[in-house]
């Protein structure tokens, strides 16, 4: 599937309602070609766990809206389990895994999908509704406020419809505790140079210097993006994801190859370990820093929280800087022909509100709104940090996994990267082998 719409239409100004509130500069923050995301699996599991018979149509808003979940960590589960309670509506909540929900979602939307699901902005939005697997909730839009025109973008599909609900953001970091940096005198590096000595240094410490997982084949991906950005820049990485560039070239091996410098600093035996196991050695002290989005804060205490701190990954080359982040989008979307239209449609007008938003940021402070008319008083100092952080950027990108193809992010790149980390002497073969099948992909 060809990318949706012209490559200037997807280099559009992307910023959350909540960083121009805070009247933070609009400067180059680009949302780039956003991903597609999920794996075209086989299983059909969450297809079985869908909600009700497979008839469509429009229903009663008094009668029962089912929700797909993926926020099956405790703390996104319960600021949803809030919000859901808070929009007076009837809602059964279907929870599947994350990574589960990730790797099965095409074959749940094309089987007996819930009402209305949790899912991510651009691209990987805009893959479902092509194949006509999303409902339009333009009407949806037309009732709501506190969502900037960047957003509406995020949110529409290539024949100008509305598919999609914004909730939260947040920013991709080394992520750190206050306490235990300030106990051993650390800086946060500017360079990498500066980061392999801080690494060096941790190990002197006794701490593992960056901790790190790879079990589930996603969090890889962000240490991929974080180099490829450094190195190569904002347009060499969109263009790298929409198949315009070559897995092969030797910008691409010089990220492997800068990549496997900084193995030897990273927790070892990543690829039998996930992500939550390795935030707790950042939150038990054991690890000094951790590449990861804000949510990591979900493994800490709520007391530890104000612990954290993050900075953005350091410079490689001063002709490129540090100013490409990433900073996905999370939200709503709706089924095609839900079992409860107009329920749906409730549901999903209310979670584009401040009140709705409000409920969620009340229990999970690990991410900000995306609303400009969300209550920003409360936030803590690293919710104020992201804001600042997001709203500074000068381009943006959502994630490997959301910024291609769906079927190259989860078929190929997720075990290319479960390879190198195996064995990263071998990254010709390796970078040979991606670019072979990536030409299969994206020239079918």
């Amino acid at each position: 599937m060809s990318r949706p719409r012209s490559e200037s239409e997807y280099l559009a100004s992307l910023i959350p309602p909540s960083v121009a509130a805070a009247g933070l500069s609009r400067r180059g923050f680009l949302k780039g070609t956003l991903g597609a995301g999920a794996a075209l699996s086989l299983s059909s599991l969450l297809a079985a766990c869908g909600g009700g018979d497979d008839g469509g149509g429009s229903g009663s808003a008094s009668q029962e809206v089912t929700f797909g979940s993926n926020q099956s960590d405790a703390v996104p589960k319960k600021a949803y389990a809030d919000m859901l309670a808070a929009s007076g509506l009837t809602v059964k909540v279907n929870t599947i895994e994350h990574e589960t929900f990730q790797e099965n979602i095409n074959n749940y939307l094309q089987g007996n999908p819930d009402d209305v699901f949790t899912w991510f902005a651009g691209y990987r939005m805009q893959f479902f509704a092509a194949q006509g697997l999303a409902g339009d909730i333009s009407d949806v839009w037309g009732g709501l406020s506190g969502m900037s025109e960047a957003l509406k973008k995020a949110s529409t599909g290539e024949d100008g419809k509305q598919y999609f609900v914004p909730l939260t953001t947040y920013p991709w970091g080394l992520f750190y505790r206050k306490s235990v940096w300030e106990e051993k005198g650390y800086q946060e590096p500017k360079t990498l140079d500066e980061l392999v000595t801080l690494a060096k240094q941790m190990q002197t410490d006794g701490l593992i210097p960056i901790a790190f997982a790879d079990k589930d084949g996603w969090p890889a991906m962000g240490t991929f993006d974080q180099l490829n950005l450094r190195i190569n820049g904002y347009q060499f990485h969109v263009d790298l994801m929409a198949g315009k560039e070559a897995w092969d070239s030797a910008e691409v091996k010089k990220v492997f190859d800068t990549w496997r410098g900084l193995l030897p600093y990273h927790q070892e035996d990543a690829l039998g370990r996930e992500w939550q196991e390795a935030a707790q050695a950042l939150q038990k002290k054991q690890a000094g820093m951790y590449l990861l989005g804000m949510f990591v804060g979900e493994q800490f205490p709520e007391k530890d929280r104000e612990d954290l701190d993050f900075f953005t990954f350091p410079e490689i080359d001063p002709a490129i800087g540090t100013g490409a982040i990433e900073a996905p989008i999370d939200g709503l979307m709706m089924r095609a022909e839900p079992k409860n239209e107009e329920g749906a449609k409730q549901l999903l007008k209310f979670a584009g509100t401040a009140e709705a938003e409000n409920v969620l940021l009340k229990a999970n402070n690990t991410v900000i709104g995306a609303s400009s008319e969300a209550d920003a008083s409360a936030y803590t100092g690293l919710q104020k940090k992201a804001v600042e952080f997001i709203g500074s950027a000068e381009s943006i990108a959502q994630f490997l996994d959301r910024d291609t193809r769906p079927d190259f992010a989860s078929t190929v790149m997720l075990p290319g990267l479960q390879t190198f980390i195996k064995n990263p002497n071998d990254i010709d073969g390796l970078t040979k082998s991606l670019e072979s099948q990536k030409k299969s992909i994206f020239t079918s």
